[in-house]
Parts: C-alpha cells; structure tokens; sequence
C-alpha cells in the first residue's frame, strides 16, 4: 500500500506534495478549496501547473482531493440537490485541473426520504455529473460512510448498488474509510475478520473496486456508528488491526491516506502514524520523518 496522509493547503497548495514528502508521504489527499464553503476561489493555471510539477518532482505515487462538506448529492430537497450538484461539478473540475488520481466524496444523506430515494438521488447525481464531465481522467470514488443518522452507503451493498447504476464504472470506485467500516460494525481486527471482510468486498463492490483507503483508528467501539477518528493504535482497532491492510498484496498500488486527529505539533502525529503503519510492514521500517511544516491543515479540515 502506498501510505499517505491529507495535507492541508494553507501554506498553497503548490507545496502540499513537498510537505507530505517531507513526513515520509507516498500519496497526499488535499481539499482544492476551503471544504465549509460552497464555491472556492478560481483555481488558477499557475497554481495548478505548479502542483503537478511538485507531484512530479516529489515522486508521489498517488493524489487525492477530498470535496467539501456541504455537499449533499442525495438531499430530497430540490433546491440543496441542485445546489449540490453544481458544487460537485465545480470539484471534479477542479481535481481534473490538478491532475489528481482521484476525487472522493461523501455518499450523502436521505434525510428522511428513505434510503431507496436518497440512493436514487445519488445515482442521478453521479451520472449527471460523469456526463457533464465526459472524457475527463479523475475517477470519482465514493466513501463508505459510519452509518450516522440518515447517512447512505454504510454497508458494501448500498456501494455496489450504486455502483451498479452508474453509465459509466470506469469512471467510479470506492474509498474505504477503516473507522467508519469498524463503526458501521464490520471488523476486520483478525486474520479470520480481514478475511470476511475480503470475501464481502468481493461478493459486492469487487475487489478492483476499491481505488483508495482512508487509514483512520476509531475512538468509538464496533458497531457504534459514530465518526470519531483517532490517531493509529490510539483507539479500538489497534496498532494490529491495520496489519491485514496494509501487508494484503491486492493493496500494492493502493493509497492509504491517513485523516488522523493533529495537534500543536502540526504533522508530528501523521509522522508517528506513519511510522507505525510502517512497522507492520514486512523487513526495516524506514526512520521516522521530522515534519517540514507545523501547520496542519486549511481551516475545516480533516480531524
């Protein structure tokens, strides 16, 4: 697995592949803008020029951009849908603009629709914008969610119906965020769980589905649907649960981003998560990295 981690934009976003490097970094997820704003500053050439010539230089293996958080492409109610779906274009050009592998986003939520008309909205959602997108390389991937309140695609199948349904599936896959599989009550912590868990991803969304993982420890228990990350081995997956993931040879040339909680100390903590997804691999771990910068990430960002 390619390991990474979200890097934030604050500092531009032309030296966020520089930064992660700096932590030890093969892949890094960014957001293109603010993500508690519904339209961003233009993204100019220049800047955009000089992110891929610093993914280049960098040697990263793999980029993301993260959409924003008001975005909600399964809203039953017109106005926020359109609104929605208009700021969805917006990312998916911009990440395209950025030369990003990949744009992932939040499945959504009913909001008391029901889940057979919040997982319509989606698929409609997502076919619009593929066509109004039409030929472009970013593939969109949607993220598992933990289950929380109305949210959608908590479960494999909800991913594989949506996946389903979609005109184009070159132009889609999946995110699997580890904390939110852990709180929608799907374990993985065991040789024989990881290998549920493998046989259930091949049964539903297939195995070369998954284009990306976010590496996240969960602070609350199995099955809790609540979205708290926590830092690796700090919660109750455990140091021994990422194993599986990160040692499974299907993952090779997969990233792995990390949206672990920062502190004070800036990219301190990804260094140290880092450092310990890296001691699960197989011979030496590579030396821990000081970070390059302290601070951590554009107003809003990932915890």
């Amino acid at each position: 697995m390619w390991l990474g981690a979200h890097i934030g934009i604050a500092d531009g976003i032309a030296l966020a592949p520089a930064t992660g490097r700096s932590i030890g970094c093969d892949a890094i997820q960014i957001f293109s803008k603010s993500p508690q704003m519904w339209a961003g500053p233009p993204l100019s050439d220049e800047a955009a020029d000089a992110f891929r010539a610093a993914v280049k230089r960098e040697g990263l293996r793999a980029t993301a951009v993260h959409h924003g958080y008001l975005i909600n492409l399964a809203s039953p109610k017109p106005p926020m849908l359109r609104k929605s779906r208009t700021t969805f274009r917006d990312e998916i050009e911009r990440a395209e603009k950025l030369g990003a592998d990949a744009l992932i986003f939040h499945c959504g939520a009913h909001l008391g629709s029901g889940s057979g008309a919040g997982l319509t909205a989606l698929t409609d959602s997502l076919n619009e914008a593929i066509a109004a997108t039409a030929g472009y390389r970013v593939r969109l991937l949607l993220e598992n969610s933990a289950g929380q309140g109305t949210t959608l695609c908590a479960s494999l199948e909800e991913l594989a119906q949506v996946l389903g349904a979609v005109t184009d599936r070159e132009r889609v896959g999946v995110t699997l965020d580890t904390c939110h599989l852990f709180a929608a009550g799907i374990d993985f912590r065991t040789e024989a769980t990881y290998g549920s868990l493998i046989d259930a991803i091949g049964a539903t969304i297939g195995i070369s589905s998954v284009r990306a993982f976010h590496l996240n420890d969960a602070k609350a228990a199995l099955g809790s649907h609540l979205d708290r990350h926590a830092n690796i081995g700090a919660g109750q997956i455990g140091a021994e649960g990422f194993r599986s993931f990160v040692r499974d040879p299907r993952w090779a040339a997969v990233p792995g981003y990390l949206e672990t909680p920062l502190d004070d100390r800036g990219y301190a903590g990804y260094a140290e998560d880092l450092a310990r997804l890296n001691a699960l691999l197989p011979g030496p771990s590579p030396a821990p990295r000081t970070p390059k910068s302290r601070r951590a990430a554009t107003p809003g960002a990932k915890p």
